[in-house]
């Protein structure tokens, strides 16, 4: 019996040292605006107040631009998500990006309303302040659900609609990154918000793009860092359960205005037969496939893809 209490104690102790090993190592608290603006926020990013909300935006290229482009990210990314599409689309075009609410540099709505009607109020809040009357939409994943809810809902507003592996349908991923499964377990909330090992931030981001090896340690840094900022992950937790997917996708087909919709062959959280869904939906519209590309074609290949893009805004 003493023998068997020593080995159990052993047991016992190796756990225990594991799991402080592991907090210790993956202990990762909140980080400030202040902290993170140096690195994420050069030029020719500023910030501008929206309802009380500080917004990381960039409005870059023609200030006579007609009808400017509204880049919208997906979760968990931000405004740099676009940036291979904006050095291209900036020399003849009006681009603006930005962190949408709960997200990147710009942090949780003051109110904790994370639900689609929110978002696509603060966009029209936005385009108001921007004197923007009326925009083309892009938008990838949760932010195409907001490009496509917003053109519903304001179709006065909205020129054209650009949805790159937009959320829309019923979920039916194939696989799910672990940081997304994580954030919707209520009952992880309290770890979550102390840990965030940086390893399931790159196997999240990995998971997502057709070819993980274009995954670098800078792009994993920047999704990393980001997720640190205080109040964002408390935030994507709340809209998991805010905006479910799915909602109002019967009002698709309701779309009149031209739309291009581009996805990854290799899209796994969002498969490709949502794009067909899509396109047989929205009357009119372009389906193009690339099919080596994930879920973000955008970042992953980025000349390819805002090629196909400049095609559709030229004609």
């Amino acid at each position: 019996m003493k023998r068997l209490a020593r080995v159990l104690s052993g047991v016992l102790l190796v756990f225990a040292f594991a799991i402080t090993a592991f907090v210790v190592l993956s202990w990762a608290p909140d980080r400030s605006l202040d902290d993170l603006k140096a690195r994420w926020a050069p030029s020719p990013s500023e910030f501008i107040d929206i309802d009380g909300l500080s917004i990381h935006l960039r409005d870059q290229g023609r200030r006579d631009d007609p009808e400017p482009i509204l880049l919208l990210h997906g979760t968990s990314a931000s405004l740099h998500t676009w940036e291979g599409w904006v050095e291209e689309l900036a020399k003849q075009r009006r681009v603006i990006s930005l962190d949408l609410p709960g997200f990147g540099l710009t942090g949780p709505f003051p109110d904790n309303d994370y639900r689609v009607e929110h978002y696509t109020h603060f966009l029209l809040a936005l385009l108001d302040h921007l004197q923007v009357n009326r925009v083309v939409l892009v938008g990838n994943s949760f932010g195409g659900q907001l490009a496509w809810r917003f053109a519903l809902t304001y179709p006065e507003r909205s020129t054209r609609l650009v949805l790159v592996d937009a959320a829309g349908y019923p979920r039916n991923a194939e696989s799910v990154p672990i940081g997304f499964r994580l954030a919707g377990i209520p009952a992880l909330s309290p770890l979550m918000s102390r840990l965030l090992p940086r390893s399931m931030i790159e196997s999240s981001v990995r998971n997502v793009y057709g070819n993980p090896d274009k995954v670098d340690d800078e792009l994993v840094e920047r999704y990393y860092q980001l997720t640190l900022r205080a109040g964002n992950r408390q935030a994507l937790r709340q809209r998991f359960v805010q905006a479910p997917s799915g909602e109002l996708h019967q009002r698709i087909g309701e779309l009149e205005l031209p739309t291009l919709i581009i996805w990854g062959g290799r899209d796994r959280l969002i498969p490709p037969d949502n794009a067909e869904r899509f396109a047989r939906d929205i009357e009119g519209s372009q389906l193009v496939l690339f099919d080596d590309l994930g879920h973000v074609p955008q970042e992953e290949d980025p000349q390819r893809t805002v090629a196909v893009l400049a095609g559709f805004l030229a004609r």
